[in-house]
């Protein structure tokens, strides 16, 4: 029934839901003659903007929806393209698409969503008859009476229409406005959801950071407690070290002290050792000349003096031969009681010199193995000083001065003496003890049974070769697991 091919956009709104006052039709006759073209009018108000699929339809009265339209024609569009004014706008349809029958039909403005947006008045299709003319005259008073009052009452049915019309164009325009702020509240809660979301993936993502972070200083807690533990350890085992090295360094204040009292001693045994040279040098000097004298006085008794001297000079040390001429000076004077008194003297200052001689050689002996015992001391304290990282402290607060090669740590405590040592030294106490159970170990022990010993008690690390105490048995693993970590 259309005059082109083409089909207008359509929908399935229901009245309720349309707009008729934004198309006002204008000059709308109640009946259009068969067989003609009809022009309709219309004018599009400053609410709605023409589009290019916007149609003009004819619906028969009763209609539900778009789809039930009987004609249509595609509704131009006005020459001027502002829209803050009504514009008159006017469409033909032709006579061969109009209805044949007379039911009642209204023209419909529908934009190109399918959306009615003006209808006007219903009108029919047919002939106008002799009774459609309104003749007056004196018998239809009384109906003209009545249709003035039907008018009045039409009129203000039309006005209270009016009212509620304006009302209702009101109310859509605060819906409309409500539908507005429904529809930025609904953006605006879409963002906070979106929002939310990223937030709570922020959220996550913080969570797991902390547990990470938590775990991290969990394993860290740890870590100090060890360290603490290592420092303690090493702490103790610093102050056991210094303890013995304090023991070792009294002991050896000691011996030093001893030392110098044989020192003393030996001065003043060589003190009279000299008074008594100096003694026999005069007594030589008095048995030369009393020899002479002898000899001028009694020859006879020469050559007896002479053998006895012989088997006497063989008999005694060579530098003791003046006090023996002397005894056998006496003897040939007769002087037998003074000679007497001198060989005693003489014998006497002999063992004395060989008692110190073997002194001296003991104490030789003792030094040189005190010398041994000091530098395996330093070697060992030197082990234990690399025990752990906090050694270089514990060497700062008790500083070790370096002893000489083959020497004792505060120097030869003999070279005084100047080889003329005389004291005994044969009582010494030997220190050589393990310095980490305090075992004593005999002098005839060898000194590899006695490293052997020491060595039972440390463990050696077979990475770095770093020495600890068997007693140290958490320090040595924690070691062990830093070259693991390593």
């Amino acid at each position: 029934m259309d005059e082109t091919s083409d089909e207008p956009p359509t929908s399935a709104v229901l009245l309720d839901n349309c707009h008729f006052s934004q198309v006002v039709f204008n000059n709308v006759e109640k009946f259009y003659v068969p067989g003609g073209d009809v022009t309709c009018y219309y004018t599009l108000t400053q609410n709605i903007v023409p589009r290019g699929k916007d149609w003009v339809g004819i619906f028969r009265v009763g209609w539900k929806t778009t789809r039930e339209y009987y004609t249509f024609m595609w509704a131009p569009l006005p020459s001027d393209a502002r829209t803050d004014t009504a514009v008159q706008q006017q469409i033909q349809f032709k006579a061969y698409y109009l209805p044949k029958d007379d039911e009642y039909y209204q023209f419909c403005y529908v934009d190109q969503d399918g959306v009615i947006r003006g209808a006007s008045v219903p009108f029919q299709f047919r002939a106008e008859t002799e009774d459609d003319i309104l003749v007056v005259t004196t018998q239809a008073g009384g109906e003209v009476e009545e249709i003035e009052l039907q008018n009045k009452n039409l009129r203000k049915e039309n006005e209270e229409l009016k009212v509620s019309c304006a009302s209702l164009q009101k109310q859509n325009i605060d819906l409309q406005e409500e539908l507005s702020k429904t529809q930025e509240l609904q953006d605006s809660l879409e963002s906070l959801r979106n929002n939310t979301e990223k937030l709570e993936l922020e959220l996550n993502s913080l969570k797991k950071e902390n547990k990470h972070l938590k775990e991290l200083d969990d394993c860290r807690e740890v870590e100090l407690h060890q360290l603490k533990d290592e420092i303690r350890n090493v702490t103790s085992e610093k102050e056991r070290l210094e303890t013995r090295w304090k023991t070792a360094l009294d002991h050896m204040d000691e011996l030093q002290s001893r030392v110098l009292n044989y020192e003393k001693k030996v001065e003043t045994l060589s003190h009279l050792d000299h008074d008594k040279t100096e003694q026999l040098e005069s007594l030589k000097e008095e048995n030369r000349q009393l020899c002479m004298t002898v000899t001028q006085q009694v020859k006879p008794s020469l050559s007896i003096t002479v053998l006895r001297g012989a088997r006497a000079e063989r008999l005694r040390h060579p530098w003791q031969r003046a006090g023996t001429n002397i005894a056998q000076s006496y003897e040939n004077l007769g002087d037998s009681q003074q000679n007497c008194d001198l060989m005693k003297e003489l014998e006497e200052q002999k063992r004395l010199y060989q008692v110190l001689q073997a002194q001296k050689n003991e104490a030789d002996e003792e030094n040189q193995k005190l010398r041994e015992e000091n530098d395996r001391l330093l070697r060992h304290l030197s082990q234990a000083g690399e025990v752990s990282s906090f050694s270089g402290v514990s060497q700062a607060q008790a500083p070790v001065p370096a002893a000489e090669v083959g020497g004792l740590l505060f120097g030869n405590p003999y070279s005084a003496a100047g080889g003329n040592l005389g004291a005994g030294a044969a009582d010494l106490v030997s220190i050589r003890k393990c310095p980490m159970c305090d075992d004593v170990f005999p002098e005839d022990i060898e000194t590899s049974q006695y490293e052997a010993h020491v060595q039972s008690h440390l463990l050696e690390c077979p990475l770095c070769s770093e020495t600890f105490e068997k007693s140290n048995q958490q320090v040595f693993d924690d070691h062990l697991f830093c070259h693991g970590l390593e």
